[in-house]
């Protein structure tokens, strides 16, 4: 027996996945000890319940996932207590809870069931059925037993470990690649949405954030999350408008092997790669009925199935969910439930669009010229007056998104030192220029800028820290608008 558990150890150890170890922990428990069949079952201390986490025998798959009440049965009697048994025949045990053998068929006659430790807390048991006759009368069998459940015990907990860092390496090879989150504006509208975003950020609350397509609802996310105390977790978003329903099902909850065609293997959900973190769901408008029941109950109890799947899996998740529809009127209209919708609908966040906050273009123009400059190793200064001007008077349909990528084109096609018009789309050149405009006679803003500068300059003999005072902006804000309008600089004195 001895030479067996160091052949078992050596298996066991072998493996790193919780589903390999589980598996070559019954394999050799069944060998070394010559049961008809074996099972770790695991304690779920949050629900109080106990589940047959892998099993092995003629009708082990029928086992697989049965839950118990605390305290049920041998092995319910085992964990509670701390405490091993060996008994030679269930039928005259009280203790025995026969309805396992009516679920899966199977006639239990002998057990030996140990405790599974870990730093002297009871995880789960370790449960030989209908062993060999021999080791029943062996005084010390639950000794060797028990030895074996300890090895066994370290193995799983490990292995739990290791599944738990493969998540979240998974998750943060996605999500944590440009650092910090910038959401770029000074205007009061977006100055509103930063407000409620750090009010937010600190609680678990659902929050379902509002606005069109390119406003920038993502990164208001992924700004949350950040701000959370859930940083150090996985953020993980699923843009549910981008699969069909039957991916979407999987891709959010995960399937079990031979789910349907092609489940070639069980993968786990969004869910799960996003416990203990927080989960993005954009354009959530587009579930189907049935996704929105299962979300419904996620978010009302924190369980769910993958899909070909009976176990009831727990997600310590934060939703966060988005959409660029008018919600109240799906729900009216027959097309979104309307109890899910009070349960997303607990903070709503409006993220304006571009054309409602005109004066964070320069700034968001800015930033995106850094960063493609820094992309394509050019060396673009900025936008010049002009060209900020038309991308003033434009109505952006597409939000940032869309600037981001006019930016990005002049770039990549002109690679300008200054943007100018010209590097500009005709579309954007020719919008806003027509007689009819009502403040086509009133000098562009830029212009009242750049004179409002040049005075306090001069006010002050060109000290910037003065002029900043003056006009009641930061030192930092007046060199920007220097240099994007082009403002003469000259030294203490007036001389150039």
């Amino acid at each position: 027996m001895l030479l067996g558990l160091v052949e078992a150890s050596a298996s066991i150890n072998a493996h790193r996945s919780l589903d390999d170890v589980l598996h070559a922990v019954m394999v050799s428990a069944n060998r070394v000890f010559r049961a008809e069949g074996s099972s770790v079952v695991l304690l779920e201390p949050e629900r109080q319940e106990l589940v047959f986490r892998a099993a092995t025998g003629e009708k082990s798959e029928l086992l697989r996932d049965v839950r118990l009440p605390y305290g049920k049965g041998i092995v319910g009697w085992v964990i509670a207590h701390d405490e091993a048994l060996v008994i030679p025949d269930v039928s005259q045990d009280p203790r025995f809870y026969s309805r396992v053998d009516e679920r899966t068929k199977f006639r239990t006659q002998a057990v030996i069931c140990v405790p599974m430790r870990i730093k002297g807390r009871v995880i789960g048991a370790l449960e030989l059925v209908n062993p060999d006759r021999e080791f029943l009368r062996d005084e010390f069998i639950v000794s060797v037993v028990e030895a074996y459940a300890s090895l066994a015990a370290v193995a799983i907990e490990n292995a739990r470990l290791y599944d738990r860092l493969q998540l979240e390496n998974q998750a943060y090879r996605r999500v944590l690649k440009g650092g910090e989150t910038v959401i770029v504006g000074d205007s009061p509208a977006i100055r509103a949405v930063l407000e409620v975003i750090e009010r937010v950020a600190p609680a678990v609350t659902t929050v379902l954030i509002l606005g069109e397509s390119g406003t920038g609802k993502e990164l208001v996310a992924k700004r949350i999350h950040e701000l959370s105390p859930r940083r150090d977790a996985p953020f993980i978003a699923v843009h549910c408008a981008a699969l069909p329903e039957s991916l979407l099902e999987s891709e959010l909850f995960g399937h079990e092997k031979g789910a349907f065609t092609g489940a070639s293997s069980r993968r786990l959900g969004r869910f799960e790669l996003a416990h203990g973190g927080t989960i993005f769901l954009d354009e959530i408008g587009e579930l189907s009925p049935a996704i929105q029941a299962k979300l419904l109950r996620l978010l009302q109890f924190k369980e769910f199935e993958r899909v070909g799947g009976t176990q009831t899996l727990h997600a310590d998740v934060r939703i966060l969910a988005a959409t660029n529809r008018d919600l109240r009127r799906e729900v009216e209209e027959g097309r979104f439930r309307e109890d899910l919708y009070y349960r997303l609908n607990v903070v709503p966040i409006t993220v304006p669009p571009l054309r409602e906050r005109r004066e964070d273009i320069p700034l968001l123009a800015e930033f995106f010229v850094q960063r493609f400059a820094r992309r394509l190793g050019i060396p673009t200064l900025g936008v010049s007056t002009e060209a900020l001007e038309v991308l003033r008077r434009y109505s952006w349909p597409g939000n940032v998104r869309e600037l981001e990528n006019v930016i990005e084109r002049a770039m990549v096609l002109f690679r300008p030192n200054w943007i100018e018009p010209d590097h500009l789309p005709p579309e954007l050149r020719h919008e806003g220029t027509t007689d009819a405009d009502p403040e086509g006679e009133l000098p562009p803003l830029w212009q009242v800028e750049r004179r409002a500068i040049l005075r306090a300059l001069e006010d002050t003999g060109w000290n910037q820290s003065a002029a900043a005072r003056q006009l009641g902006i930061s030192r930092s804000r007046l060199r920007y608008r220097i240099k994007k309008f082009r403002v003469p600089v000259r030294k203490l004195g007036g001389r150039s």
